[in-house]
């Protein structure tokens, strides 16, 4: 695929996301010292030479320190802000902040999140704009005023959602203008639903994988970026001594493959989740340079069809219906 869902928004963004979710828990657990924005910076620029430019942030990703963090790297260089596609998500209040953990899409708790993100981050605006889990107690009309307002006074560009399925979606969508452009999901060879949904329709099986039905293929349709958290399921698929035989077993195919192709195992892994024509745009959660140079293989990797095929396979545990 040359092209991917969201390049129509931003021509120049990369098939690849920083997810900077761990940036936080490397850094002091008192505050942010020199050290960890040095330790920052040095993620940011080695992702651009890497060819990654969307950095993924949430306001509880370190109850904020995430967003500290990489506000200060922007702060003591502004121009790199714009070398880069940033987007953050609100919508979920943590404790001890509250007394229980809940998701909040009302309009004063989104209006004063995004502000305060923005002030952690030193940025004048979001490029996109997540809402993160799906409240249950979300009144859609006043939510959606909330956004215009705030996509008036250009706090944001476009919008997005996080762990929503087609209907939840929609109907946001139906209820603004403001386009609604991504759905971040928990895609993998670990979590590979988003597969069975497609392979077992009018089965019984199709009813025991979880992945929201018919969700990818409304992404699909509606040229709605999906972006995959937990892309490279912790490593697992490059372990060759897993007590799992199935992971296992896929982890020695997988090094095989990436021995024929010189390449990483890592990047196989991506690569496989990447070749899905719905143009998946992995998540790399690492704070490695090194990792995140072997996952940056994947967008250079072209898997033929029967070596997806057989990864399938093979992390099923049986062939295809």
């Amino acid at each position: 695929m040359s092209t991917i869902p969201i390049q129509n928004h931003f021509k120049h963004a990369s098939r690849m996301i920083f997810g900077a979710m761990q940036i936080a828990s490397a850094s002091d657990a008192q505050g942010i010292e020199k050290a960890d924005v040095k330790r920052t910076h040095m993620l940011l620029e080695h992702c651009l030479s890497v060819g990654i430019n969307v950095i993924d942030l949430a306001d509880i990703y370190g109850l904020g320190k995430a967003e500290a963090l990489i506000g200060k790297v922007f702060k003591q260089n502004p121009k790199l802000r714009e070398r880069f596609v940033v987007q953050s998500k609100v919508g979920i209040r943590l404790t001890p902040s509250v007394d229980i953990k809940h998701y909040d899409l009302s309009p004063g708790y989104v209006t004063r999140s995004l502000y305060a993100s923005l002030e952690r981050l030193n940025i004048d605006y979001l490029d996109i704009l997540f809402l993160h889990r799906p409240d249950p107690l979300m009144e859609v009309k006043p939510l959606c005023e909330a956004l215009h307002n705030l996509h008036q006074q250009d706090t944001f560009d476009f919008l997005a959602v996080s762990n929503m399925h087609a209907g939840q979606m929609a109907l946001i969508q139906s209820n603004t203008d403001i386009p609604v452009i991504a759905n971040q999901l928990q895609m993998s060879l670990a979590h590979h639903g988003f597969i069975e949904d497609a392979i077992t329709t009018n089965m019984p099986a199709n009813s025991q994988h979880g992945f929201p039905r018919g969700t990818l293929e409304y992404c699909m349709q509606q040229d709605i970026q999906l972006q995959a958290w937990g892309a490279m399921a912790q490593g697992q698929f490059c372990d060759l001594e897993a007590r799992d035989p199935n992971i296992r077993a896929t982890a020695a195919l997988i090094n095989t493959i990436a021995e024929e192709l010189d390449c990483h195992a890592n990047a196989i892994v991506l690569a496989w989740l990447m070749k899905h024509p719905a143009g998946i745009a992995p998540l790399i959660g690492t704070t490695q340079c090194e990792r995140i140079t072997q996952a940056s293989q994947a967008m250079y990797v072209n898997l033929s069809n029967q070596q997806w095929y057989e990864i399938l396979q093979t992390r099923r545990g049986q062939e295809v219906p």
